[in-house]
């Protein structure tokens, strides 16, 4: 039996070792992954850093539910910029770069922060599913003081329970491709310490508030359309019936999308726990899942984008503010008349430059 603490492993004839530390795929593969965990980098870097940005500019004008999205936007930001480096520069290499040390900083990070950012996904759900069922009973509880300890407690829920590997429940070990560090789910057939962390893990930390989020999510989605279509059949037409589906649409699009986006990885995750088989844990079938997870971290900005006027907006105003021909200009062409409106005479021509969205404009936010 192959322990997971060792660092090398005899391959089926016996004759020579293997360091689970090296890569289990081909080096073309291995510069595959690294390009991809590279560009997901990139893209949530500029991404959840403009939102960051924007939301710093708007900061007295945040309510409850923006400050849970920046949170997920600082949790997405800060895992691609002290984590996923590590990653690509072992793919690169066709090897994990420092072996146990940086495997143990890797796995606990990561986990950190993909517990946090499922946490305050769950608390987007409920938040949504109080506000929209019980208005008037919860509006007073979630302001943003009590949000902020919502994102004060899902940091450290996250950062207590994943540190228990740490004193001997659980461990964390290369994912079988070789490239990537996690939990130790197999280790549920080692001892009792450990199937009571990874059943934990999988049960009351992923499970249930997916469950949480799927249920809240799937209940606002009735309740919006159905008062919408009460609304249209009495032929009423209103900007906060409008406004309140693009936001429940938003929340919506982020919660599915991250379900969806670690669906696959938990369903692997979820075969290594209760197979012995070692062809569950084939490089090819877990390699995909996880780069699939971790493309999690890209596509919220861009449904705040969508969905959200005063991010546009915001956003615009950014833009000229580093470059002002961003702005454009319009011109106008008047025609001037002679004294008091009489005709003869010369007409000059009068040209006026305005910069386009200068000069007016909605409120911020207003959908």
């Amino acid at each position: 039996m192959i322990s997971l603490n060792s660092s090398e492993r005899t391959d089926v004839c016996g004759n020579r070792t293997v360091s689970i530390f090296s890569s289990k795929l081909a080096p073309g593969a291995d510069i595959g992954v690294g390009i991809t965990i590279l560009s997901i980098v990139l893209l949530s870097v500029l991404g959840n850093g403009l939102v960051l940005v924007i939301s710093y500019r708007r900061r007295k004008k945040m309510v409850g539910s923006e400050l849970l999205c920046v949170n997920l936007a600082v949790v997405d930001f800060l895992c691609c910029i002290c984590f996923y480096p590590l990653s690509i520069l072992s793919s690169f290499n066709h090897a994990w770069l420092g072996h146990h040390v940086t495997c143990v900083y890797y796995g606990l990070g990561c986990y950190i922060f993909g517990l946090c950012g499922m946490f305050t996904i769950a608390a987007i759900s409920v938040t949504r599913y109080l506000k929209t069922f019980y208005n008037l009973v919860y509006a007073v509880w979630l302001d943003g003081a009590n949000i902020r300890l919502v994102c004060c407690a899902s940091w450290l829920i996250a950062a207590v329970w994943s540190s228990f590997p740490l004193f001997g429940w659980g461990e964390y070990v290369p994912e079988p491709y070789g490239l990537s560090c996690t939990i130790a789910w197999h280790s549920y057939h080692t001892s009792f310490k450990d199937a009571f962390y990874v059943i934990c893990s999988f049960s009351c930390f992923m499970l249930v508030p997916v469950l949480l989020i799927v249920m809240s999510q799937m209940q606002i989605l009735y309740k919006v359309y159905h008062f919408t279509y009460a609304l249209s059949a009495r032929g009423i037409r209103t900007n906060l019936r409008h406004a309140e589906k693009r936001l429940s649409m938003m929340f919506f699009c982020i919660s599915l999308g991250f379900v969806t986006a670690w669906a696959p990885y938990a369903v692997v995750s979820f075969l290594f726990i209760f197979h012995k088989d070692n062809r569950y844990m084939a490089p090819g079938g877990f390699v995909f899942p996880a780069l699939f997870a971790k493309s999690s971290h890209v596509y919220n900005p861009f449904i705040y984008f969508y969905f959200n006027k005063a991010f546009r907006q915001e956003l615009r105003c950014l833009l000229r503010s580093f470059c002002p021909r961003l702005a454009g200009n319009r011109v106008g062409v008047r025609s001037a008349t002679g004294q008091e409106g009489l005709p003869g005479g010369p007409h000059p021509i009068q040209i006026q430059l305005k910069e386009l969205g200068m000069s007016g404009g909605g409120v911020l936010g207003e959908e």
